[in-house]
């Protein structure tokens, strides 16, 4: 084809490319990026011939200038510029829907004197052709094709040409920004998600793609690098190539506890379950049947301790829904992908609400993982990107003004000493402003150490004495903070990189614990992304979570729905009381408590026998947060 010149060459966006992995243990996958590739079908992309320095001169323009007009134009060619210059002066908002692209395209178009970008002597140029090839393929990012309409230019008359050009081009910067930015904006699917989202720029994104030479790879670029993602992006096409049928699932059936070295008939089911290689027949619990079991209660989010207990046998014998047709789960998955930074840090932790874990994550591999305690169903812990800055030794712990007045006022008013029965303290300010707070101490509800990345949710990470959770397999039992198994290992994790100079150790930290506060600052933050897989790529293999929170099923039925014509506009939600102070009449507190102790209050358990307020006592231990 006849190579375009342009006046002036504008660079393209540049997008960051994080090579940390989204999940930790995919350090094998990432391993094999090039096979990944390979299973990802693309387009042929066109040859377009890049521009050289002689091919451009400097244009005065506003941000993201325009290039101007290709020299040598064809007469046919010409004749589409005029159209597209009267397109643009009536009927351009036919065309182009969005008012901030028609003001983009306007620009670019005029600044290359209406010259067309897709169309070369009165037919669809090899960028054209590359540019449809592409959006017919979206599918492999789970995306609708039907979404970005590729024109026909068999059209021989101007007026049609020139309205196909528009048209291609619309088309392309709906899925620049769809790709870069998200399909369904986060407000539309709860109020507990803050992504700082920018929209690519119509001009750089128009004078990207006269730019470049190869088409695919230019919007392939607004599509999410990490490695997690096209990791994911690669089990999306395994999972449409069909789905586990029903009748295939093996059941395996209930009775006592299948351990290592034991004989049993139901270990030959197991082995059919769990597609364990070797003889089929042999009932011995072998090392190859640990293994599998293993691998699969890892896959499960279980503990890994290779015997078939109930809460294993429940895993096996579930119903497969889910498992049988995850295409939709990735699908929500990599879209909630969109929102997330492009540039997710070289160091950054990682949590993985569903999964219950959190990741330290150093140049792409896995540095340290524990299991977590995350937030209840209707006090979910928020999807947000934040950077930790300090981490607190011997926290006080400030109750959030929701909790006060949703859970402790009611206490409060009945019972003006039910506080510090637990060790809380109430204060009331000459204004009426109520704090409720607990002292630093063994017994504190964030434990002894909190790490901190302030965001508007206010939640972080912390200690706990509630150490009993994290045996559970299913851990959604706070207010929306995530509770950390193994805290001092934590920070001695955190600080080794964010302070590696100064030698912080668990026992150093230990040693810190008193009645005091002490902040240990860092030098620079560390990037902290809480994300919400319910699928993601581990090992190389694909992993499934329980929808613990439904935001799969929100975003499914957007995308499914009508909704799904305005997804990409975000909806004002109101901002949560959680930081606005908790203010009553000085004094109001008052009056006598004959009944259940605040914790059956707060919590729900069975009330005791009515005893005077002055002389209960409760040493239960807080653990709100």
């Amino acid at each position: 084809m006849p190579h375009v010149r342009i006046d002036h060459l504008l660079a393209g966006t540049a997008l960051a490319v994080g090579m940390a992995l989204f999940s930790p243990g995919q350090n094998a996958f990432a391993q094999t990026a090039k096979q990944i590739e390979a299973a990802i079908p693309v387009p042929v992309p066109a040859d377009v011939q890049p521009l050289t320095p002689a091919d451009v001169a400097p244009k005065a323009q506003a941000a993201a200038a325009a290039p101007s007009a290709p020299a040598n134009i064809s007469a046919a060619d010409a004749a589409i510029g005029e159209k597209l210059r009267e397109l643009t002066a009536g009927k351009f908002d036919r065309i182009i829907g969005n008012k901030k692209e028609r003001a983009a395209i306007e620009a670019f178009y005029s600044g290359r004197n209406f010259a067309p970008l897709w169309i070369a002597n009165g037919a669809a140029n090899e960028r054209a052709k590359a540019a449809t090839a592409y959006l017919a393929g979206v599918e492999r990012d789970g995306l609708d094709p039907s979404e970005y309409p590729r024109p026909e230019f068999a059209g021989s008359e101007p007026d049609a040409l020139a309205e196909a050009e528009l048209k291609l081009t619309s088309s392309v910067l709906t899925f620049a920004r769809h790709a870069q930015i998200g399909r369904v904006h986060y407000t539309r699917i709860a109020g507990d998600i803050s992504y700082n989202l920018t929209a690519p720029e119509g001009a750089e994104v128009l004078a990207k793609m006269a730019a470049s030479k190869n088409i695919a790879d230019a919007l392939d670029g607004y599509n999410p690098q990490q490695p997690g993602y096209k990791a994911l992006k690669a089990a999306l096409v395994e999972a449409r190539k069909g789905p586990v049928k029903a009748d295939e699932v093996v059941r395996v059936p209930e009775g006592p506890t299948l351990k290592s070295g034991m004989s049993d008939p139901r270990v030959v089911i197991l082995r059919k379950r769990l597609k364990v290689e070797g003889d089929e027949s042999n009932p011995l619990y072998d090392d190859a049947v640990l293994a599998a079991v293993k691998n699969f209660q890892k896959s499960e989010g279980l503990g890994t301790d290779g015997a078939i207990g109930p809460g294993t046998l429940r895993a096996l014998n579930k119903s497969q829904k889910v498992a049988a047709d995850p295409v939709d789960t990735i699908v929500a998955n990599l879209e909630r992908w969109r929102w997330i930074p492009r540039d997710i840090g070289n160091i950054y932790v990682m949590v993985n609400i569903p999964d219950y874990t959190l990741s330290v994550i150093k140049d792409g591999a896995l540095y340290w993982k524990t299991r977590i305690v995350v937030g209840k169903q209707h006090l979910a812990t928020p999807l947000i990107s934040a950077e930790m800055k300090f981490i607190t030794v011997n926290p006080t712990w400030n109750v959030p003004p929701s909790i006060i007045e949703k859970e402790y006022l009611p206490a409060l008013q009945e019972d003006p000493q039910a506080m510090e029965r637990i060790g809380l303290k109430v204060e009331q300010a000459a204004d009426g402003t109520v704090r409720i707070f607990q002292p630093p101490g063994d017994r504190n509800a964030l434990g002894r150490i909190r790490f901190n990345f302030p965001n508007k949710f206010l939640v972080y990470q912390h200690d706990t004495p509630d150490k009993h959770l994290f045996a559970h397999d299913k851990r959604a039992y706070s207010h929306g903070c995530m509770r950390v198994q193994d805290p001092l290992k934590y920070g001695e994790v955190i600080l080794s990189l964010a302070l590696p100079s100064e030698g912080y150790t668990q026992e150093r930290l230990r040693k810190m614990f008193g009645g005091s506060e002490i902040n240990i600052n860092f030098p620079s933050s560390i990037p902290v992304h809480l994300t919400y897989q319910t699928a993601f790529v581990e090992d190389g293999k694909l992993q499934l979570r329980e929808d613990i929170y439904t935001k799969d099923a929100r975003m499914l039925a957007i995308l499914k729905g009508s909704e799904r014509k305005v997804a990409d506009i975000p909806i004002e939600r109101a901002n949560g009381s959680s930081g606005k102070p908790v203010r009553l009449p000085p004094g109001s507190f008052g009056g006598g408590y004959r009944g259940p102790n605040l914790f059956d209050l707060l919590f729900g358990g069975k009330p005791p026998a009515p005893q005077p307020a002055r002389r209960a006592t409760n040493n239960g231990r807080v653990s709100f947060r």
